[in-house]
C-alpha cells in the first residue's frame, strides 16, 4: 500500500515538474511580449511629445492622434478605417438611402482611389465614370499617399458645387479630366420593368430599403403582366452594385431560395463563424432566373450571385465581379466616432471564398463600348434601311394561306424582333440575359 501511495505521489510530482517546465517558458514569453508592447507604446508617446514640442509648426494633439489611428487601421486592409463623428453619421444616412456626394463607391489600390461602381442616376454615372477607373487627382491635387477617408473627403462638398477629377482608364492612353457637380444622392434600391414577359429587377444597392423595395416591385410587375403564369422568367441585374448590408444580401438571396445555405462567415476564432440558411418560399415560384454581374458588383452583390449560382438557381451572366469577400463591423468609439474593422471573411454555399477572386459568371458576356460611326457606315445603314421586300411592293399578291390571326401574330413577332435588335444596341448584356430566358421558355411544354 505504501508503495502504491509513493508511486501515486511520484506520478503527481512528475506531473507538477512537467507542468512547471511547460508553463514556465510560456509565462516568460507572454511577459516578454507584454513588455515589448509597453516599450512600443512608450516609443509612441516619446514621438508624439517630440512632434508636439519641436515640429516646425504647431499641430493639434487630436489631429496627431487621429492620424495615428488612421495609419494603424489603414495598414490592415483597404476596408478598415476610423470614422469621425461626422463620417459615422454620414454612413448611417447612406444606409438609409440618401446622402450627398458624387455617387461612386470607391476603394484604394496601390495608393490610388479605384472606382468600385458608379451608382445609377448620380452625377458620376451621368458623367460616364466606370467601374475600374482610377482617380489620381481631385481638383488638381494628387490623392497618392492619402488614406481612403482623406481622399473621399476631398471629393465631398456642398451640393451644387463643382469638382474636377482626373481619371486613368484601362484602354485609354492618357489620363483625362471629368467635371462633375455634387448633388444629393437619393438611391432607389430597386427599380423594375418588364420586357414583354420577362421581369427585370435592377438592384442598385443593399440598404435598409432593399428587401422591401424588391418585394413591392416584383409584385407590381407580376400583377401588370397578368399573374405569375404570364411571366417566363426574371433578370436580377446586380451590375455596378457596390454592396451594402449583409443582412439585406441574405434576405434577397432567401427570396429566391427554398432551402440550403446562403452564406457563411468565418472570423479569427472558430467560434466567430456564422451560417445563414434559406427559409421556405420563393417569390418567383421557381421561374427561371438570370443574374447579371460585372466588375462593379461587389460584396453583398457577390453574396447573392454566389448563393444563387451554387444552388443552380440562376444562370450568372456578364463579367467577373469585384472580389470583396470580407465583412466589416462598425464599432462605436468614445467621442461619437466609430471604427470600421474587418472581422470576418464570407464564403458561398459551396465553401468558396471570392476574396480577390470574384464570382466567375457561367456565361461571359462583355458589354461593348459604343464606337463612333463613320459617314460610310451611316450611309450603309441608311441603304439597308431602304431595302424593300416583296411585302412593300404595290399590287403584290396576298398570302392566302394565312388567317388574319396568323398574319397578326407574324406582325407581332416582327415587332418583337425589331425591339430585340434595338435592345442589343442599348444594353447588350441585358439583351443577352433576356434571350437566355426566352430560349429556356421555348423548351417548356405548351399548355
Amino acid at each position: 500500500m505504501k508503495k502504491l501511495v509513493m508511486a501515486a505521489l511520484g506520478g503527481t510530482l512528475a506531473g507538477i515538474v512537467a507542468t512547471t517546465q511547460l508553463v514556465g517558458p510560456l509565462v516568460a514569453q507572454e511577459e516578454a511580449e507584454t513588455s515589448s508592447v509597453y516599450e512600443q507604446l512608450d516609443l509612441f508617446g516619446d514621438i508624439f511629445e517630440r512632434i508636439r514640442a519641436q515640429y516646425v509648426e504647431e499641430v493639434s494633439p487630436s489631429d496627431l492622434i487621429r492620424a495615428a489611428i488612421d495609419g494603424m487601421l489603414s495598414s490592415l486592409d483597404p476596408h478598415s478605417g476610423y470614422l469621425s463623428p461626422e463620417d459615422a453619421d454620414a454612413m448611417q444616412v447612406q444606409t438609409k438611402g440618401e446622402f450627398g456626394g458624387l455617387g461612386i463607391e470607391v476603394t484604394q489600390e496601390e495608393g490610388f482611389v479605384k472606382v468600385v461602381a458608379p451608382m445609377d442616376g448620380t452625377p458620376a454615372a451621368e458623367a460616364g465614370i466606370e467601374a475600374g477607373d482610377y482617380i489620381t487627382h481631385v481638383d488638381g491635387e494628387s490623392v497618392l499617399g492619402l488614406t481612403l477617408d482623406k481622399a473621399v473627403d476631398l471629393m465631398r462638398g456642398p451640393v451644387g458645387s463643382e469638382i474636377e477629377i482626373t481619371v486613368v482608364r484601362e484602354g485609354e492612353t492618357e489620363p483625362f479630366d471629368v467635371k462633375l457637380t455634387r448633388d444629393t444622392i437619393k438611391l432607389n434600391a430597386v427599380r423594375a420593368h418588364r420586357d414583354e414577359d420577362i421581369v427585370v429587377l435592377r438592384i442598385t444597392t443593399f440598404n435598409d430599403q432593399t428587401m422591401t423595395d424588391l418585394e413591392s416591385n416584383l409584385k407590381e410587375q407580376v400583377e401588370e403582366a397578368g399573374g405569375m403564369d404570364k411571366v417566363k422568367g426574371f433578370v436580377i441585374d446586380l451590375r455596378n452594385n457596390p454592396g451594402g448590408l449583409l443582412t439585406q444580401a441574405i434576405s434577397v438571396s432567401d427570396a429566391f431560395l427554398d432551402e440550403g445555405e446562403i452564406v457563411s462567415t468565418r472570423g479569427r476564432e472558430a467560434d466567430d463563424g456564422e451560417r445563414f440558411n434559406a427559409t421556405p418560399g420563393d417569390l418567383t415560384e421557381g421561374k427561371p432566373i438570370v443574374v447579371l454581374i460585372n466588375g462593379g458588383s461587389a460584396s453583398a452583390s457577390e453574396i447573392v450571385a454566389g448563393a444563387l449560382q451554387d444552388h443552380d438557381r440562376a444562370v450568372v451572366v456578364g463579367t467577373k465581379s469585384f472580389g470583396k469577400g470580407s465583412v466589416q463591423t462598425v464599432i462605436p468609439l468614445r467621442g461619437a466616432g466609430a471604427m470600421r474593422l474587418t472581422t470576418a471573411r464570407y464564403y458561398t454555399p459551396s465553401g468558396r471564398s471570392i476574396q480577390a477572386l470574384g464570382v466567375a459568371p457561367d456565361i461571359i458576356v462583355e458589354q461593348p463600348r459604343p464606337k463612333p460611326r463613320s459617314e460610310e457606315e451611316e450611309a450603309e445603314e441608311d441603304i439597308s434601311a431602304r431595302i424593300r421586300s416583296e411585302a412593300d411592293l404595290r399590287g403584290r399578291l396576298m398570302n392566302d394561306s394565312l388567317s388574319e390571326d396568323e398574319l397578326r401574330q407574324i406582325e407581332e413577332e416582327r415587332e418583337q424582333a425589331e425591339a430585340a435588335a434595338h435592345r442589343r444596341i442599348q444594353d447588350y448584356q441585358l439583351a443577352y440575359a433576356i434571350d437566355i430566358l426566352k430560349g429556356l421558355s421555348a423548351f417548356e411544354p405548351r399548355q
